[in-house]
């Protein structure tokens, strides 16, 4: 996978698996793969792993690296600065070295989180630089109010793909301003003006990744409900969620799909079962929004490593379905 800036980015398909739900092959002409992974956070158990020479990332290589484009949400400050928020329970922060196992695996990374701010302005500065450095591009946060709203822009294949990122839980301290770093706030007007405008420059495909909803609920509550509507509504074309550290299953409104939380990817300290089961949600897009997409069950261990879980179901569905269907897009070993 190539670095991307702002405005455009491409890849290197290392192999096309095909999604059970009949999603079309990732290189086919006016077709693009986009793969969503949930919460990524390097500090502590998976922190440790990189410092003793592992990869909690490994198990996963082959199916980050089918993409033209893979997208995660990374959940926590990478940096060697800052000073953890005092009203913070868990504030996070990663060293440096963490850099190796993203870098090559993740095109873009969602700052927009509920720590990105766990050490403070330097601190989220530096991560955005680490991601840069590393050719990775942060979006839903950055130097400012405009910086953090602006699009993750993907232009291949003759598509021109908008993905936007918002945080909608606290602290909103953390929220970008017009002369101070942040992240951008799932603010309901500011995010349907945001697609508008993405529309407007040209956008065939909108996506917003939602960090939203309540902490190991296993089901989506009446304000993301309310909120992926008006997403759609306002003219995107899937909506993405993560944060509440469990999934929370799928629909559909309008034709287009809610994957309401992806649950943790990369994450320890969890006793909960429900919080060691994450998805990896792969995405084929085309002129006319999202054809077709599956996920991928990843089983995490107790140092925050995930599995891909073989022969397990999980959602998935094709354009012009009624319902969400269960897959098994990956063979019994």
């Amino acid at each position: 996978m190539k670095a991307l800036r702002p405005l455009l980015l491409g890849s290197l398909l290392l192999g096309a698996l095909l999604a059970a739900a009949g999603a079309a092959s990732a290189g086919e002409p006016g077709t693009l793969r986009l793969v969503f992974a949930g919460d990524v956070m390097l500090d502590d158990g998976p922190g440790r792993t990189v410092a003793e020479g592992g990869d909690p990332l490994a198990p996963f290589d082959a199916l980050l690296r089918d993409a033209d484009v893979t997208i995660g949400n990374l959940e926590c400050p990478v940096a060697a600065s800052g000073t953890a928020h005092a009203s913070k329970i868990y504030a996070f922060r990663a060293d440096p070295r963490v850099m190796r196992v993203l870098r090559g695996r993740f095109d873009a990374m969602s700052v927009a989180n509920n720590h990105s701010g766990d050490q403070g302005h330097a601190a989220f500065r530096e991560t955005l630089a680490h991601l840069r450095d590393a050719g990775i591009t942060p979006f839903g946060g950055g130097r400012d109010l405009r910086e953090a709203h602006a699009p993750l822009w993907i232009e291949r294949a003759g598509l021109r793909i908008a993905v936007l990122a918002y945080n909608g839980f606290k602290p909103r301290a953390f929220e970008a301003g017009p002369s101070w770093p942040g992240v951008a706030w799932a603010e309901d007007a500011e995010m349907a003006a945001d697609i508008r405008a993405a529309r407007r420059a040209g956008a065939d495909v909108v996506i917003p990744f939602m960090h939203w909803g309540w902490e190991r609920e296993p089901e989506p509550g009446a304000r993301q409900w309310a909120q992926a509507r008006l997403l759609i509504d306002a003219g995107a074309d899937a909506v993405v969620g993560s944060h509440p550290h469990v999934t929370q299953g799928a629909a559909l409104y309008r034709g287009k799909p809610i994957v309401w939380s992806l649950g943790n990817f990369v994450f320890d300290g969890f006793d909960l079962p429900a919080a060691r089961q994450g998805w990896l949600l792969r995405l084929t897009v085309d002129r006319d929004g999202v054809r077709a997409w599956d996920t991928v069950a990843a089983g995490i261990d107790s140092a925050g490593t995930p599995w891909p879980q073989h022969g397990e179901a999980t959602p998935c569905a094709r354009r012009g379905d009624t319902g969400i269907g269960q897959c098994r897009p990956l063979a019994a070993p």
